[in-house]
């Protein structure tokens, strides 16, 4: 079946240069296709009955980190939603091995929805679908020198613990800009609770401190956790206020796709002294080794 999809793949990303969709049932896997202008998942996916997702990386083209934990937040999505329904995991396994070994490009950005009801094609319906486009890792200068970031308030998650695409649609609204990296979202309270698109940390006293409710709470913020408490960093589960801002020394956010990045300025506020301080380089250290010893592919035969 690989040699049939790379055939498949090889045109696909002639016409979408790494863009691709495709359909996953038991045994098969369909190409779909991708509007001409789409530049991100939100807009391949436009007009698909979507329910939750997971999106994450590849590393070495075909290995994942933590494969095993989105599928399972994918699962917990469901159950938090009422479904019924339920997927076999060995399939979208396989197919996930297929089509980013198959990938023409050195890495790709992975989605996997399961729909809110079935899609049904000739000969065939499902509710998983697989999406890839390019990966390109944030600037290195991001990393070295930080990020912006501002607050928005009165968008929150309906249900904090489950990825769906309504709130992905939903917060598309706030556009990623020159000044602006990311936005964090605010409780009623002021509390700064998470990004649109990853986790939010603040060290204040020495502590690291996240949110411990009200967020989803992701796969890179569980990693990067028990990573400081092996190298001995406090930690509590408290979000920070804004008014905290100015009595920071650091702050940070993390994702599946960029690991952990410093953020240096506030809403305007600088962070501490306007660096990258100790705590952040400490864990992305930590993280990358970590990656480095856990990534794995979707299938254990090639493990």
């Amino acid at each position: 079946m690989i040699g049939k999809i790379e055939v498949v793949l090889g045109k696909m990303m002639q016409d979408r240069a790494g863009f691709q969709l495709f359909l996953v049932g038991v045994g098969w896997i369909r190409p779909l296709p991708i509007p001409q202008s789409a530049q991100t998942f939100e807009e391949m996916l436009a007009g698909y009955p979507l329910g939750v997702y997971s999106a994450f990386r590849t590393f070495a083209h075909n290995k994942f980190l933590y494969l095993e934990a989105h599928l399972a937040r994918l699962h917990q999505s469901i159950s938090l939603l009422g479904w019924e329904y339920q997927f076999d995991e060995a399939p979208l396994r396989e197919a996930l091995h297929q089509v980013c070994t198959a990938y023409p490009l050195p890495e790709a950005r992975v989605r996997v929805d399961v729909l809110a009801e079935p899609l049904i094609l000739p000969e065939t319906s499902g509710r998983l679908l697989i999406s890839l486009m390019p990966f390109t890792s944030p600037p290195e200068a991001y990393y070295r020198e930080g990020i912006r970031v501002d607050v928005v308030s009165g968008l929150h998650r309906e249900k904090p613990q489950a990825k769906t695409a309504v709130f992905a649609q939903h917060r598309r609204q706030y556009q990623k800009s020159s000044d602006v990296y990311e936005y964090l979202m605010l409780a009623d309270d002021g509390r700064i609770l998470e990004g649109l698109t990853s986790n939010f940390y603040a060290v204040k006293d020495g502590v690291l401190r996240t949110a411990g409710s009200g967020i989803l709470e992701g796969i890179t913020r569980k990693i990067i956790l028990n990573l400081a408490g092996e190298l001995g960093i406090p930690i509590q589960l408290n979000a920070v206020h804004m008014d905290d801002i100015a009595h920071l020394q650091e702050a940070m956010i993390s994702s599946s796709s960029r690991a952990v990045l410093p953020v240096v300025q506030m809403g305007g506020q600088k962070v501490g002294d306007g660096r990258p301080g100790p705590v952040y380089r400490r864990l992305l250290t930590a993280y990358n080794q970590f990656v480095a010893r856990e990534v794995k592919t979707a299938i254990m035969r090639d493990a």
